[in-house]
């Protein structure tokens, strides 16, 4: 990975109606890293993405900076693999032609060099006989081409960044692990980084070199992905992953007491610090800082204790 950053965000606020979801927000993006966003729902994963792609609701306001802006080449410098495959693509024309108006709106290319290019492009995440399917339309396709089919279009232009939203929510374990992996060819074949939204931390485990853990909107952990999840420092990193299933060993799975608080009823102090075993005065009192340690950024007043 380069040093670099392809993207740096610092101090997003994103807020509705004067309420803010994201609080604060910092972080980089660097060349042909995979950074995962963590947490629960409500987080504000998904918006954080989307405020990279330019693409946040029109009654979302934003303040910060992304820079370099490359919400305006969207689909050619940054592009997006959706959650929801079937309601990316239109259910009206063939998915070829889909991929080859995607090449042909960031490239001054004939029909036919278009078409190429999205037949070459379906036979590069795994559809077979990709030219004959390519003339096909969604419905045709199984979920698990349809996903593979979006990969195709975010990749065809070889962007410098992608952007999956919860790209394997709705898949089972094997087609999961199917898309992960084309999804992972693909972007090394262009070259991409790639900001990963997902609540799977076994995926983030397998997958991604950096994660990023939100809570009520705000950074609670960042750092190296496996040292984040094998040493969390954040009490709220460590609840989520002691919730894991495959850490109760046939006991009751554990759970945090209590609920994220709603982004319009925050606590004072730390957000976290109702739910959380260690909270002591001062995390009632003042919201934490994010501060490096032992190699990564952890918003916790006893971060160094753990």
């Amino acid at each position: 990975m380069g040093s670099e950053p392809l993207l740096s965000v610092r101090d997003l606020r994103i807020a509705f109606a004067g309420v803010e979801v994201v609080r604060g927000l910092s972080f980089d993006v660097l060349p042909g890293e995979v950074l995962a966003i963590v947490g629960e729902s409500g987080a504000g994963k998904s918006l954080t993405a989307r405020a990279l792609l330019g693409m946040l609701p029109r009654a979302a306001a934003m303040t910060g900076t992304v820079r370099p802006d490359l919400s305006a080449a969207r689909g050619r410098r940054i592009a997006l693999v959706p959650q929801d495959a079937l309601s990316a693509l239109s259910p009206v024309h063939p998915v070829g032609d889909q991929l080859a108006a995607a090449v042909r709106s960031v490239a001054r290319v004939s029909r036919s060099a278009a078409r190429a290019r999205a037949v070459a492009a379906l036979e590069g995440v795994g559809i077979p006989d990709a030219a004959r399917r390519a003339r096909s339309y969604p419905h045709e396709f199984s979920g698990g081409m349809r996903q593979r089919a979006v990969i195709a279009m975010a990749t065809i232009n070889s962007p410098d960044v992608l952007v999956a939203d919860e790209p394997t929510t709705a898949l089972d374990e094997e087609r999961r692990d199917q898309v992960l992996r084309v999804l992972a060819e693909r972007r090394e074949s262009v070259g991409a980084a790639l900001v990963l939204v997902t609540h799977e931390l076994d995926v983030v485990r397998e997958h991604a070199d950096r994660a990023l853990v939100l809570y009520a909107g705000r950074l609670a952990e960042l750092g190296p992905a496996r040292r984040v999840l094998e040493r969390p420092l954040a009490p709220y990193t460590a609840g989520l992953l002691a919730s894991l299933p495959q850490h109760v060993d046939g006991r009751r799975l554990p759970t945090f007491p209590g609920t994220p608080p709603a982004p319009g009823a925050l606590p004072p102090g730390c957000a976290f610090a109702p739910r959380c075993p260690l909270a002591t005065d001062i995390c009632r009192e003042r919201e934490p800082e994010p501060r490096h340690t032992d190699g990564r950024l952890v918003a916790c007043h006893h971060g160094e204790d753990r």
